[in-house]
């Protein structure tokens, strides 16, 4: 039982424990070469870039050509390309476009060697001719190198180990049965239970492993990454050169559109009845004084006998006035028959009489009998013009007097409520400008604000002062109740690196800007940020002018860059 225990603890239990192992952590990347050779050149109107799979001298080879926008990186569409070779006149190349931006170059190049190419292209920003260097013609791509396959000597093989091992069990074993020495023997086992462990753990534990929760090679995201052009012109890749620019020191302020005064109506019953008929629609545009729904009015038996009772008062008085027209015009008539012997007098009193009588009979013809009968019956109006609510009520429905039916909203014309604090507040008195954006992230324009009310009081809670701007021009792209932001631009007028805020992304919480250095090659900048005024930011430091940076398939680039 002692012997086995001993052999036990003299194989080393811990050869194969780390071969290999990376204890959660990545494991090298390997290095992949690129899958085709490319050569680019660019001028300041265009980048060409040609790529182009292994080519061999004598046969037909086909080459891809790119060409962009130096500063925008649009794909330039339709240009005329020649191409020469440099030094080989009698080379024919064939220029064929197959896309928006993208050529195919033909031809065939006789000799194992590197071409030089001359670009002679014209298309809407212009001629230009760029020369393009190294056209490797016969030579082969690299082969794939694996970083993590690690040469190892043959005093690092498992075998080793474990045959070094077997042996020193051997030698322990044969000084254990001697039992003259039991001391040396006890020495030699703690010796050979010890060092092969110590000694492999050195050569072997840690290879290629990180310990203590250091970076793993190859597991942090490198700065810089390729992006194919053919990427580039699917996404709508765009880029902007960086330019210092005067830039307004501006202050943001939080705010809520409220409607306007003539922005909002509310429609109640000014009695209690009973919804009869609902003559719009909810999002229906009304006009002012257009009828929103007709209530019929809940009167009780008093009432109504007073209506009768008004009712047969009005018919007595309209055929008494009916019945002074009549004797009115009849004596009139008589006496335009004897005009000549008749009086002058009797003729201009008759005239007078016949006149008031007619005015009075226009009067009550005007009051249609059924109006009188139905006067327990009323409409609701819109009093301005607008675009319809949500009823509150559906036909058949009984409403109290005072109650509201419906809303109608004007868009064309809101308010906005900011709350501003000292240092805000201040700004207003020497302001070059008050703008505000939309939510609506299709809708690109900047709105303008003009102040309405400054602040009458400070709200005792949180000391911030109320203050009233009206938007110019809204379009209804503001809803009632809507958060938005409202950049107060002063006169005070700096130069500054500024770029749009669209080509601002968040990658692990921090802002970013996505730069071209080449034509498939981009990095990424962290920066840091100064004030905003809704369409453009100034950058402290992170970028540099002169420098190309995305603005137009930003997140694109974000999800590239971090699938790296």
């Amino acid at each position: 039982m002692i012997r086995t225990f001993l052999i036990s603890l003299l194989i080393p239990c811990t050869l194969f424990a780390h071969d290999g192992e990376d204890h959660g952590g990545a494991k090298n990347a390997t290095i992949k070469p690129a899958a085709y050779f490319s050569s680019e050149a660019a001028s300041d109107k265009y980048e060409l870039l040609f790529k182009y799979q292994p080519l061999s001298p004598g046969k037909a080879s086909l080459l891809n050509l790119y060409a962009s926008d130096f500063y925008t990186n649009a794909p330039i569409d339709s240009a005329r390309i020649q191409i020469t070779v440099g030094g080989n006149p009698n080379i024919k190349l064939t220029v064929k476009q197959v896309d928006k931006g993208i050529y195919e170059v033909s031809g065939i190049f006789p000799a194992k060697k590197a071409y030089s190419l001359t670009v002679n292209i014209n298309s809407a920003l212009g001629p230009d001719l760029i020369l393009i260097k190294d056209i490797e013609i016969g030579n082969e791509l690299e082969a794939v190198h694996d970083e993590t396959a690690v040469t190892k000597h043959w005093y690092q093989s498992s075998i080793f180990y474990v045959i070094t091992g077997v042996l020193a069990g051997m030698l322990v074993m044969f000084f254990v049965m001697k039992k003259t020495n039991r001391t040396i023997a006890a020495a030699i086992i703690i010796l050979c239970c010890l060092l092969p462990t110590a000694t492999f753990n050195t050569i072997a534990a840690h290879d290629g492993e990180e310990h203590g929760g250091g970076p793993v090679k190859g597991l942090a995201l490198s700065g810089t990454f390729m992006v194919e052009k053919e990427s580039q012109f699917l996404f709508n890749v765009l880029t902007q050169q960086i330019k210092t620019g005067k830039f307004n020191q501006s202050a943001q302020v939080l705010a809520t559109v409220v409607a306007s005064p003539q922005g909002r109506a509310v429609i109640q019953s000014p009695q209690t009845g009973k919804i009869i008929s609902l003559k719009a629609t909810p999002g229906q545009t009304v006009g002012a004084g257009q009828l929103i729904a007709v209530v019929e009015q809940t009167i009780d038996a008093g009432t109504q006998t007073s209506i009768i009772a008004q009712n047969s008062d009005w018919k007595a008085k309209r055929n008494e006035v009916e019945a002074q027209y009549t004797a009115a015009k009849i004596q009139y008539d008589r006496l335009m028959k004897i005009e000549d012997i008749a009086a002058k007098k009797d003729v201009t009193e008759a005239k007078a009489r016949l006149e008031q009588a007619e005015k009075n009979r226009a009067l009550y013809q005007n009051i249609p009998l059924q109006k009188v009968q139905g006067a327990k019956y009323f409409n609701l109006v819109s009093p301005i013009t607008g675009i319809v609510g949500n009823y509150n009520y559906s036909v058949g429905s009984f409403i109290n007097s005072g109650e509201t039916l419906l809303e109608v909203t004007n868009l064309n014309k809101v308010y906005v409520e900011a709350q501003s604090f000292t240092d805000d507040a201040n700004q207003l008195k020497e302001l070059a400008g008050i703008t505000t954006s939309s939510n609506n992230k299709n809708d690109t324009t900047l709105y303008q604000l003009k102040l309405i009310s400054a602040a009458q009081e400070v709200n005792a809670a949180n000391q911030s002062q109320k203050v009233i701007f009206e938007i110019i021009n809204p379009i209804g792209q503001f809803k009632i109740g809507e958060s938005i932001n409202l950049y107060l631009s002063s006169k005070n007028v700096a130069t500054q690196v500024i770029v749009p805020n669209d080509a601002i992304a968040a990658v692990n919480g921090k802002p970013v800007l996505f730069i071209k250095d080449k034509a498939e090659q981009f990095s990424i900048s962290y920066i840091s940020k100064g004030v905003s005024n809704g369409q453009y930011t100034t950058i402290i430091r992170g970028v540099e002018p002169g420098e190309k940076i995305v603005t137009t398939g930003v997140y694109q680039m974000k999800t590239i860059y971090l699938n790296q």
